[in-house]
Order: structure tokens, then sequence, then C-alpha cells
């Protein structure tokens, strides 16, 4: 299969071809069944005879290319309606049969809180377009009206307000925010290039409602029939306050390694990679807190407040560490480096359980609460190396940690 991306430099079209090219390459071990020979990229930097080549040769087309923010007016009109109009020409005139996916927008809708613009307008007679060009060939259509898309490689100041608050946050620049009550329904650039080619590059769009229902949103053709719309079935509404003050609790992560919940599919994890995306270059290096003494160091690396944090503990040539036990916090030992011996006795008990620990066959040890615990590094030259897991973050006002020597005198 050949296809050809327009608006292959921007936002979507970035992400929507680089995901290809991993399905080309076959290193996309989740779609093998996809086979993709050639994706000719058009943007504003190619010419007419490149799109006419690229047409000439495509047995898809997703057409993302388009102007939202022009300097002058008429641009809407030659980047969006013309540039639609010209493509559907060249495909009319190779076969008529090559399916082609619009990108268009929720202000094609022409109401609610977008009202009547040109950037509205222009879209809407760029669907228009399409839709005759399916009912006239007998070719696939699928247009789709996206909400407000978010991801990585999206330009702060100009595609997305959600993304100009993670670029300025993570660089502890102002936001501002008019109307933190303002809802928005969020699409994730991941999401949707999931839909793009899972669905409607293998002739299987979400349509806009369910089968058998009306549907959530009409078009019409030139005949005054209806026309359904496509939509990516996965999209979070928010308040730009929430979107705020969940991007501000991102900082403490990225100044303090400090992890929020986020759980699975959440709107959480998927804006925190996009926060993280934005991080500026000198931010890629944050350093723990170590603390050190004459049997070695300790540095917390990760903390998650709702489920515990993980560390790395370095324990010098001879030296024993731990030597205390825990009412309710349980960990797991696993040795990465060096050659130790971890011991561990039940407290009111006198039996002593040993386990040899070494990097060059890792284990994972539980500390079981209740249980007073040791870890000795065996070798007279090297350092032993353990990276811990403990499900609670430590309070320094309540520290759950006891006193306790392993072997009874």
């Amino acid at each position: 299969m050949n296809i050809l991306v327009t608006g292959a430099k921007g936002f979507i079209g970035r992400n929507l071809c680089e995901n290809l090219k991993n399905v080309r390459d076959c290193k996309d071990p989740a779609r093998p069944h996809i086979h993709i020979e050639d994706i000719y990229e058009f943007d504003t930097d190619s010419s007419d005879d490149e799109l006419s080549l690229y047409v000439s040769k495509a047995d898809f087309v997703f057409h993302l290319a388009g102007v939202n923010r022009p300097k002058d007016s008429s641009e809407f009109k030659t980047g969006n309606v013309e540039l639609t109009a010209k493509l559907l020409e060249l495909l009319e005139k190779k076969n008529g049969k090559t399916p082609v996916m619009l990108s268009s927008s929720a202000q094609a809708s022409l109401s609610g809180r977008f009202g009547v613009t040109e950037y509205g307008v222009s879209k809407k007679e760029s669907e228009k377009l399409v839709f005759d060009y399916g009912r006239e060939t007998g070719a696939e259509v699928y247009v789709y009206r996206f909400p407000n898309v978010v991801g990585k490689w999206a330009r702060p100041n100009y595609n997305s307000a959600v993304v100009t608050f993670c670029y300025n946050i993570s660089r502890n620049l102002p936001v501002k925010v008019n109307d933190r009550d303002t809802e928005l329904e969020i699409l994730f650039v991941e999401d949707l290039v999931d839909e793009m080619i899972d669905c409607a590059l293998t002739g299987r769009p979400h349509r806009c409602g369910p089968e058998g229902s009306a549907p959530l949103k009409e078009g019409e053709n030139s005949d005054g029939q209806p026309t359904l719309f496509c939509k990516c079935p996965v999209t979070y509404k928010k308040t730009l306050g929430e979107i705020v003050d969940i991007l501000q609790g991102f900082k403490r992560f990225q100044d303090e390694l400090v992890l929020p919940e986020m759980p699975a599919d959440s709107f959480e994890k998927k804006l925190i990679s996009t926060y993280v995306s934005y991080l500026p270059e000198e931010a890629f290096t944050v350093s723990p807190k170590v603390r050190s003494d004459s049997r070695g160091s300790f540095a917390e690396l990760l903390k998650m407040p709702e489920a515990g944090q993980v560390s790395v503990n370095v324990t010098y040539p001879g030296e024993t560490k731990g030597l205390h036990w825990h009412n309710t916090k349980w960990e797991l030992f696993i040795v990465v480096s060096g050659r130790g011996l971890i011991r561990e006795r039940k407290i009111g008990s006198s039996e002593v359980r040993e386990f040899e620990v070494s990097g060059d066959d890792p284990k994972e040890i539980f500390m079981i609460p209740g249980y007073t615990h040791s870890i000795t590094n065996l070798s007279d030259t090297e350092n032993l190396v353990t990276i811990m897991y403990a499900n609670e973050l430590f309070n320094g006002e309540r520290p759950d940690t006891f006193r306790e020597e392993v072997y009874l005198n």
C-alpha cells in the first residue's frame, strides 16, 4: 500500500508519518497485518508536480494539510478549500476510487462557543467537497471533526492552549487563564494516530453514533442526503482550571520526582507524557537527594504517594546496612552490582534466614513487615549496589523504622 499524507510536517502529520514509517519498516509488532510500501509526504514546500505524482501512486490519502492561523484571511480559502479541491480533482482524474481521510475541525459546526468563523466556514466547505467526491465516485471518505488535539511536537502558542500551558509551566513561565470553568474536549495525538492507522486506513473508522441509532452529527452532500462523520472514540473533557492544576502537580514531579497518581488510560497518564515532552533541555537531568555516611549512600529516585518509592542503595565493601524492622512497610531489594548477603529474622523468633545475592544473577528479595533485616557487602573492594522499592513513602514524623539486630546475643 502507498500512502499520501498532506500536511506531513505539521503537528498531526509528523506524528502520523513517523508511526506509518514504523509500520513500513516492520518496527511496529502491533500492526503486522498492515503492509506499507511508500509514504509520500506533501507539505507547503512541495510542488504541484509532486502532488500530482504522489496522487498517481497513492492507494490512500490522509488529507491533513490546512491553514488555521494565516497572516491574511484569504489564505483560509487557498489553504483549505482550494487545496482540497485540487487534491480531489487529481484523484478523480486518476480513477476516483482512492479513499480519503479529511481532518476537519469542531469549528466547522459553525455553532456553540466557536460561532461562525472564516476558518470554520473554510473547513465546512472542504468537508462538502470530500463528501461530494465520495458520492460521485463511490470512493470511501472519512471526515473527522477534531476537538483540541494535544501531544508531542505541537507548537506552543500556536496549536493548543494545553501545549502552551505545558511549555510555560515546565519553564516557570506564567500562564493566563481567562475562565477556569471553560471546558475543552481533549484528543491526544497518540489516540488519534491509532484511529487513523488502525481504523481509517483499514476501512473501519468509528462513525459518529452507535450502530442503528441516529448519528451524533450529520453532513449533507449536494443531493441533500445525510452523510456520517467519523470520530476518534477516546477523548476527555476537562476545564481549563482542572488542566492547569494537574500540570502544576506535574511541575512538582519535575522538581522533586514525586509522581502523581495516574490510573491506566487516564487523562493524567496521557497528559504527563505530553508535559514531559516539553521539558527544557536543562531539566532533562535531575539530581536526587542523596544521604551518605561511613557505610555508603542512599538516594531516593522516584516517589509515588499512592504506591511508594524507588531508591538506590550503595553499601561500601565489608559494611552492613539496615538492622531495623517495620510494622506495615514492606520492601523489595534487587542487587544489580556486587555480591552481598541479606538476612531476615522475624521479631520474637531466633531463626535467621539468609539470601546470598549478586548483580550477576539478580533476584528480588522481599523484606517482610515484622522482620528485622540487613544487607552486607561481601566484597573487600567493590561497592554493593541495590535497587530498593518500598510500598510507602518515608515519613519523618512516623518513620515506622525500629532498630533491631538480626542476630540475637
